[in-house]
């Protein structure tokens, strides 16, 4: 029988790549962002390209109510993928801009457990499921300017860790996967779409990309039943710690 995968964020990044991979391993998806014109061009190729069934939704995962309500008809699927984050400036915290904070807070924790707490339920009621929360190393260890991101990023884990607590014993699984530096579209949201500076990001070293993240990810999700992997932190060769990185110099 076919498994069915629910991905935020699946619009770009870490997210698409995961969409792409399970599509290739069989799985039908779901996919929920913000700009629902992309989804229906990455339901089109994916389509295409893997035989799959595809659906979307658009969806801000910061609004409970909308989610309650995209997710109420909706059966659980077999994988929730909590991809849809963000990071907003880099700055001290005393410098910091309150509504970025907001929105880190409200996308990356309170997102994440707006759908998770819907999709939870259903696979609970199911007696099966597997939950994935992309996290980040800043959920790990701290670094300067990186504050309220690394708050919420830190939250994530603690849930990841809670959630894996509290559903072991209604057959659904949880694990937290943790990249390093990945080029997405992460450092030009955080930069305000300052293209240059956000390249600036991964100058001198091989960073990850999308695909790292997304290969672990279906890696996880198709262990046998009986194995649940906790924990996965994924660094670029050159970057040892969340504020290290070694970069070749010419």
């Amino acid at each position: 029988m076919k498994k069915t995968a629910l991905i935020t964020g699946a619009s770009s990044g870490i997210g698409l790549a995961c969409a792409d991979l399970l599509a290739a391993a069989g799985y039908d998806l779901i996919l929920t962002a913000r700009r629902q014109e992309r989804l229906e061009e990455i339901k089109l190729g994916l389509s295409a390209a893997h035989s799959v069934s595809v659906q979307t939704l658009q969806l801000d995962v910061r609004d409970k109510v909308q989610v309650r309500e995209a997710f109420e008809k909706l059966e659980a699927p077999d994988v929730l993928i909590n991809n849809a984050g963000l990071a907003l400036g880099l700055s001290h915290f005393y410098a910091g801009d309150t509504n970025q904070w907001d929105t880190m807070i409200d996308t990356n924790v309170k997102g994440l457990l707006y759908v998770s707490r819907a999709m939870a339920e259903k696979m609970i009621a199911r007696g099966s499921g597997h939950i994935v929360n992309i996290g980040s190393i800043a959920g790990k260890e701290v670094y300067e300017n990186g504050n309220v991101y690394c708050a919420s990023k830190h939250a994530v884990d603690a849930l990841t860790r809670g959630m894996r607590i509290e559903l072991a014993g209604k057959g659904v699984k949880v694990t937290g996967i943790h990249p390093g530096a990945v080029e997405t579209e992460f450092s030009i949201v955080r930069f305000g779409g300052d293209v240059e500076r956000a390249k600036k990001v991964y100058d001198g070293f091989e960073n990850l990309v999308a695909a790292d993240i997304a290969d672990a990810v279906v890696w996880a999700v198709t262990r046998p039943e009986h194995v649940n992997i906790n924990d996965i932190v994924i660094m670029p060769k050159a970057q040892p710690a969340a504020g290290v990185i070694h970069r070749k110099t010419t």
